[in-house]
């Protein structure tokens, strides 16, 4: 075929040279020749025909596939960007193509090429005005090629512009189709839980004792609903993929995904308001609500709570408000009565015992106490506690302490006086926050329990797991004990609310050591410090209350001396009940300076025997000699001040400062004590 072709060519290109030499004078003088070469010229022009012909076949169409193309290349432009509809993509995915009809064209149109090629002519020959067959053959040619050129640029940009959008529109489709299947999966599980919402009831109609099931039920509800946020992020997602792709859904999906996206927001909201609700409601209405302390006060008081859930307290009759409930303030002025008690130590502590026996706490052991702080998993010491977690804590020991003892005990009372006092001490600025180290130094303070286990609680509180506590820990331990007596105005006494002199003097039990371990600690608080004197003097005002002594009392003559007994070692048969001496109270000739012995339980025949001698030796001393060997049983602590100048506290009623060895030696760890008491 390709060798038909060529000799085909071959002929024509002879037929138009011979046309093109074609000498008319020589046709004159030779008749004969010209003739042949006429011949010659009607057969290629009737050839020419035929070629013209054929070509004018490929034309027609070629130049209507470049029009179908040139408009279908706009209709594709014109269909861009898709619209967000699944059956609208469908439809765009199912249109038919001419592209069997397109094949066939330009494949005769290679083959007429392919038949009839052409070559490159110059342009002064196509402006002339007489052209020869062969040119016009050329020309013919060469504008079927352009044509077909034309067309087969055309086509291959459409079919890649197609092949593109069709991949286009089979992932658009997808994505749409999956929106459209999540939304009605979300649609659905929406119109359940909207049910479900439905059948709620207002928390006001529901027994305080159905709170916690009720609580439960909206948490595991909303547990259930959790599949439902992956399920709308996704098509939300899908959504957004869409939106960067160019295709933007229908108006129809548009108000669908926004309505899927609405009631979710919706629900989550009620779920949220709804558990928040139930949990205000059994906070305030529960066992472990504040509901139940309103009882606390009577007419014309009420009792409020502050944003912060602190508690206050309002006098609609005066229309004042306070932040101490009525039967504290009444409690704090009861204290004033022990204003006249001269020493601090014993001012403070039995200030602290009409607070201890108001609240009810000196009924309350540390055992009890610590199986409360274990349940509320109060470990961490550092954990920060509110308002309501201290009332919880409260109430189950006040709940635990009538159930153990058997006795009834007005909760409600105790528990908001209680929590009114460490607020005072801990949160005097009512912020509605106090440390679980701060709760607990606290009530075992002021619980029933021997000082020493008081002691060995608070430092393991404070102390590593290996037992050992640093210095920055036990200043933490002694700053919140020393707040008890600063709450009372009696920080003053017993060392001021600078603990680095208290930790200093603990350290020096520790031979040099970072760390001082739990029985270093105790044999330093035995010595009953300077700063934490007055919790043991609280343990011996309460076991002297119950102690009556079968003598008389030289001042007052009151017998028996009730509560603690003061013997004088200077002069015999000389007895001071506890008012008077702790007042100033003293008959002629007994002064105060002398050395006096302590008993806060009833005295023995030894201790008799005992306390004769001394005295009957105290009988040659002068005065002179006590001024000079002044006794002490308390640790008194130095304060180092900027300059390294040491300075003694002299805030001391009856004698001067003593060395560290001095007072190690002379002090007695019986249980009645020589003593010198200090303002």
């Amino acid at each position: 075929m390709l060798c038909s072709n060529y000799c085909i060519y071959e002929f024509s290109t002879k037929i138009s040279q011979c046309i093109e030499n074609i000498d008319y004078k020589n046709a004159l003088d030779n008749p004969e020749c010209w003739i042949s070469e006429c011949w010659i010229s009607e057969t290629l022009l009737a050839r020419l025909e035929a070629f013209s012909d054929h070509s004018g076949k490929l034309q027609v169409p070629l130049q209507e596939i470049i029009d179908w193309l040139s408009q279908k290349d706009e209709e594709l432009s014109a269909q861009l960007p898709l619209r967000g509809d699944a059956l609208l993509v469908q439809q765009e995915k199912e249109r038919h193509s001419r592209g069997p009809y397109i094949y066939s064209v330009l494949e005769s149109a290679q083959a007429f090429l392919t038949q009839h090629p052409f070559e490159e002519v110059e342009d002064s020959n196509s402006d002339s005005k007489d052209v020869s067959p062969r040119h016009r053959i050329q020309n013919i040619s060469r504008f079927v090629w352009k044509q077909a050129t034309v067309a087969s640029e055309l086509w291959e940009k459409l079919t890649a512009r197609c092949v593109d959008q069709h991949r286009h529109i089979e992932r658009t489709l997808e994505q749409l189709l999956e929106i459209k299947g999540t939304m009605e999966e979300l649609s659905t599980t929406l119109n359940q839980a909207e049910s479900v919402r439905e059948t709620w009831e207002p928390i006001g109609d529901l027994f305080i004792d159905s709170l916690p099931e009720h609580i439960q039920a909206t948490k595991l509800f909303k547990e259930e609903l959790s599949p439902m946020k992956d399920g709308v992020k996704l098509v939300n997602d899908l959504a957004h993929q869409l939106a960067i792709s160019d295709v933007h859904l229908s108006m129809e999906n548009s108000r669908a995904l926004e309505q899927i996206n609405t009631r979710w927001k919706q629900l989550q909201v009620s779920i949220n308001d709804r558990l928040k609700h139930l949990q205000d409601a059994h906070r305030d209405f529960g066992p472990g609500s504040q509901h139940f302390l309103s009882s606390s006060v009577q007419v014309p008081w009420e009792r409020a709570i502050s944003p912060n859930k602190v508690p206050y307290y309002i006098n609609h009759q005066a229309q004042t408000t306070c932040w101490d409930h009525p039967k504290m303030t009444e409690l704090y002025q009861t204290l004033a009565e022990l204003n006249n008690i001269k020493f601090s130590a014993y001012r403070t502590a039995m200030k602290l015992r009409r607070v201890q026996k108001a609240l009810r706490l000196d009924m309350v052991t540390l055992p009890t106490a610590l199986e409360v702080f274990n349940e509320h998993e109060l470990q961490p010491s550092d954990h920060v506690m509110d308002v309501v977690e201290v009332i919880h804590c409260l109430t189950a020991l006040y709940e635990r302490l009538e159930e153990e003892r058997g006795i009834l005990v007005n909760v409600p009372l105790c528990v908001d006086m209680t929590l009114n006092w460490l607020l005072n001490v801990f949160d005097s600025g009512r912020s509605g926050k106090m440390r679980a180290l701060s709760f607990k130094t606290g009530i075992a303070c002021l619980c029933g329990t021997e000082v020493k286990e008081k002691f060995q609680y608070l430092f393991g509180q404070v102390a590593n797991p290996s037992g050992l506590c640093d210095q920055r820990h036990l200043g933490v331990l002694l700053h919140e004990a020393i707040q008890v007596p600063r709450q009372l105005g009696e920080v003053a006494a017993f060392g001021g609310s600078n603990v680095e002199p208290s930790v200093r003097s603990c350290f020096r039990f520790g031979n040099g050591k970072p760390s001082i371990e739990a029985a270093q600690f105790l044999e330093w608080a035995n010595l009953e410090p300077q700063s934490m004197v007055w919790l043991a003097v609280l343990h011996r005002v309460t076991i002297a209350e119950q102690v009556k002594h079968q003598t008389k009392c030289s001042v007052c003559r009151q017998c028996p001396i009730k509560g603690f007994r003061y013997r004088s070692l200077k002069q015999f048969n000389v007895d001071i009940c506890q008012t008077c001496f702790l007042t100033g109270r003293a008959s002629k000739g007994n002064k105060l300076h002398y050395p006096i012995m302590e008993y806060y339980t009833p005295t023995t025949s030894s201790e008799n025997m005992r306390d004769f001698a001394t005295t009957l030796k105290n009988k040659f001393r002068s005065k002179q000699y006590f001024s000079k060997h002044p006794q002490r049983g308390y640790l008194p602590v130095q304060s180092v001040l900027e300059a390294d100048f040491i300075e003694t506290y002299k805030r001391f009623a009856v004698c001067s400062q003593v060395t560290f060895e001095t007072i190690k030696k002379s002090h007695c760890a019986k249980k009645n004590l020589k003593i010198q008491y200090f303002k």
